[in-house]
């Protein structure tokens, strides 16, 4: 098949979709759910189709615009950046494309789409023994959180609400809380670190995968 034929067929989000040329500073993110959503949806690895992973079994909604970054991965790279960080030892990454949360104060009703944002922070998220940064960011060109260059510009009420998400997000009635902690929360230099160890750990995955 010609690269015409293949033009008709939509790209896989997270292999076709570009992380950005202007990448870690500007990157593309893929938004799997927006602030409405009480559902919990996320793309299927296989066919790049968006599809429900769960529902949400408490009230709690993420308060922003919540996706991945393309062309990205967490793996050895990843992992080893937290460890060297954290001080903590047996740590790997979550073998999924890099978390990105968009601040903006425009209303998308929907996910499945590409949004252009500018990195400004993080959380240095673990689910037990596995990596789950998730990167902060700012829709390009938003009216109100456009001109934010870094975490701590944020309104911190709206950083505390995004840390509560990701402390409950896993829990369900009548189980055990899942390990999940946030041991520290980082700027915008880090963030670019995290995105462009992502992007060279998503290379070795595709490395890898092609000896195979």
């Amino acid at each position: 098949m010609d690269q015409s034929e293949l033009m008709k067929f939509r790209q896989h989000p997270w292999h076709g979709l570009e992380l950005g040329k202007l990448s870690p500073q500007i990157v593309n993110c893929y938004v799997e759910m927006v602030p409405t959503d009480t559902v919990k949806y996320e793309i299927d690895k296989v066919t790049g189709i968006l599809k429900v992973d769960r529902p949400q079994k408490y009230s709690s909604i993420c308060p922003s615009l919540y996706g991945f970054l393309p062309q990205t991965y967490a793996g050895e790279k990843v992992a080893k950046y937290c460890a060297d960080k954290s001080g903590r030892s047996g740590l790997i990454g979550d073998g999924d494309p890099l978390d990105v949360c968009i601040l903006t104060q425009n209303v998308i009703a929907h996910g499945d789409v590409i949004v252009r944002a500018i990195p400004i922070g993080g959380f240095r998220l673990l689910d037990g023994e596995e990596v789950d940064d998730k990167i902060i960011s700012v829709m390009v060109d938003d009216l109100v959180f456009g001109n934010i260059t870094n975490i701590d510009e944020c309104p911190q009420s709206l950083i505390e609400q995004l840390r509560h998400y990701f402390l409950t997000y896993k829990d369900a009635p009548g189980k055990s809380s899942f390990q999940t902690e946030i041991i520290a929360t980082y700027g915008r230099e880090e963030a670019q670190k995290v995105i462009e160890l992502g992007a060279m750990d998503y290379q070795d995955l595709i490395r890898h995968e092609k000896n195979y």
